[in-house]
């Protein structure tokens, strides 16, 4: 083991967060600490994920998209990083596929994911 995988390591450790366990298709809720001037808030980022790299390592990041006043917003987040508050789990989608990037072409009642109640 290099010495970049040492270091990396010790961060993995330092910053486990107990996050829910989910996958692509569910509509998570992201609670994001927003830095403005002086103060600190909460932000709540709600929407599917798309995609995920490398959940257990420090490298590893979602992508979360969400449609907002009909424009659709992607975001990128690192599993450990520090502006991440909790992660939230609305609905757990019905799906058969790792990567979700069909959902860019797709408007309306057809960028819908079904709902899986058979996963708790």
């Amino acid at each position: 083991m290099n010495l970049i995988d040492k270091i990396n390591a010790n961060k993995l450790n330092e910053n486990v967060k107990n996050f829910p366990e989910f996958r692509t298709g569910d509509t998570v809720a992201v609670h994001v600490k927003i830095k403005e001037g002086n103060k600190t808030r909460i932000q709540v980022f709600k929407g599917i994920c798309l995609a995920m790299k490398e959940k257990n390592s420090i490298n590893g990041h979602f992508i979360v998209r969400k449609i907002s006043d009909g424009i659709g917003v992607e975001r990128t987040f690192p599993f450990h990083a520090p502006i991440i508050d909790k992660i939230e789990i609305a609905a757990r989608g019905k799906t058969k596929r790792a990567k979700h990037f069909y959902l860019r072409d797709r408007t309306g009642k057809e960028a819908r994911i079904a709902i899986d109640f058979s996963r708790k």
